[in-house]
């Protein structure tokens, strides 16, 4: 039975819980947006003051989720193209970028390891790796969580996969729904494939912008290789052996009392898995030698989906591209590449940088705190908005960074990865919201699992990711 509330809960939930209702977030956002595009007017030109609304409209919905995604989206490319604040191809400039066709390609090739069976086949793999520990289980999960995040682009479509196999994987081990166990277990698929992979280029929406934008701003390609080097060591490998004990720490459980039976597949392999296999494999052969041959891995991916769309190659469903495609997440990276684009065609990144200079003293600092100063400037943009804000809000203002700091354009980049590899809260995180519906996860014990990682990445593995950058020569 549940317990009742006491008078000063009761009272509180009556004060604030309007501010849980989306219309009213709608209406505070506007209102936001409103009250700061009018003071931006008096100093600024009209354009920048409409740009800076907008900007405010958009990222504060995609950040809040009062509306679907797509919807701010489409307001952007209405309003931009009607006030003709910027040239049709800096509006729509996201349609072309590389993070766009990085996100539809990953879509496509989750579709393929679905309909092939690949997806069975790993998930009877995964139960051999899992050890005979509680620990040992956890390991496993991460470890292949990871290395799906090097095959499979998309991390919707990745933890769409992976979380339901070890749904059954926990079942078959003893662990029943609710029990610490369990949760453990699918908490380590959604982060072990989502988090670490921050390190991976074409495996996370905020990488994917980050790249698109760069590429569209400043006509510099990030290669897999490089963006691999500068950020595995420590966000992949080392923040993941903190994530497995944590998890352990939050979630602790016995081990497993069953049998793992329930997932089997000694079914012989098909062609179209053996011809899926080779693809996958090809295609991540040209990411890791991206810096070789010049090809961008967007490019790449998009090849990739086109083999498994040919419809006599029977890796998908001749009516995947109708069914599967899921257009509003499409739309979203348009439009946030695009705001991007628009930003800095108006010159808003150059004006925020010189208000910033005004409290910060950029170009009398040295260039290890600077590197910590715009790191602390993106980890509060993604607090304020979510993890794909940080690029939206970044990006544009990073030539302008680096000319005030002195830091190399590729070292103010990569302070982002610092800040949206760090998620301090679910709510940040649309790819660990979908896990967490998926799961049937607890809001509150992922919340203090966030908050513990964000935690000893922002005092301990931000030091070190810095101090092995030093090591190799980007700043």
């Amino acid at each position: 039975m549940n317990q009742p509330l006491s008078p000063q809960t009761f009272f509180l939930r009556r004060q604030f819980n309007w501010l849980l209702d989306s219309r009213w977030q709608i209406v505070i956002i506007c209102l936001i947006a409103a009250v700061v595009s009018y003071g931006v007017s008096q100093t600024f030109p009209l354009q920048m003051a409409v740009v800076t609304a907008l900007s405010i409209f958009c990222i504060g919905l995609w950040g809040t989720a009062a509306l679907p995604e797509y919807w701010p989206a489409l307001v952007f490319f209405l309003v931009a193209s009607v006030a003709q604040l910027a040239p049709v191809d800096v509006v729509f400039s996201g349609f072309y970028s590389s993070g766009f066709w990085l996100l539809f390609s990953g879509v496509i090739l989750g579709a393929a390891i679905r309909y092939t069976g690949l997806g069975n086949r790993a998930s009877a793999v995964l139960s051999r790796m899992t050890g005979n520990s509680y620990l040992g289980t956890l390991t496993g999960i991460v470890s292949f969580g990871l290395i799906l995040a090097f095959i499979m682009p998309s991390s919707m479509g990745r933890i769409a996969l992976f979380v339901p196999i070890v749904i059954v994987l926990s079942e078959s081990m003893g662990y029943v729904a609710g029990s610490n166990g369990r949760i453990g277990m699918i908490t380590a698929a959604a982060f072990g494939t989502w988090l670490p992979a921050f390190t991976i280029l074409p495996s996370n929406l905020p990488n994917m912008m980050m790249s698109g934008m760069t590429e569209t701003l400043y006509d510099v390609q990030l290669t897999y290789w490089e963006y691999l080097l500068v950020h595995f060591p420590v966000l992949g490998g080392i923040k993941a052996l903190v994530l497995i004990f944590l998890i352990q720490h939050v979630f602790p459980d016995h081990a497993p009392i069953a049998q793992k039976t329930a997932v089997n597949d000694k079914r012989p392999v098909s062609r179209a898995e053996r011809y899926l296999m080779l693809l996958l494999s090809l295609c991540l052969a040209l990411w890791i030698t991206d810096s070789l041959h010049g090809i961008s891995p967007a490019w790449i991916g998009l090849a990739a989906a086109l083999l498994c769309l040919w419809p006599y190659a029977g890796l998908t469903a001749k009516s995947c591209i109708n069914d599967t495609v899921k257009f509003a997440p499409l739309i979203f990276i348009a439009a946030m590449i695009g705001l991007g684009a628009v930003i800095s065609h108006v010159g808003l990144g150059a004006a925020v940088v010189e208000s910033l200079s005004g409290y910060i003293p950029f170009a009398e600092m040295g260039e290890l705190s600077n590197l910590v100063a715009l790191t602390g400037i993106s980890t509060l943009v993604a607090m304020l908005t979510n993890l794909p804000g940080v690029p939206a809000v970044m990006t544009p203002l990073a030539a302008d960074m680096a000319q005030l700091t002195g830091l190399s354009l590729s070292a103010v980049l990569m302070t982002q990865v610092l800040a949206f590899s760090n998620v301090f809260l679910p709510y940040q995180a649309p790819p660990l919201i979908a896990a967490m519906q998926l799961g049937n996860l607890p809001l509150g014990k992922i919340s203090k699992l966030c908050v513990l990682l964000f935690i000893i990445t922002l005092l301990v593995l931000t030091p070190l990711s810095l101090l092995w950058w030093q090591v190799i020569g980007i700043v």
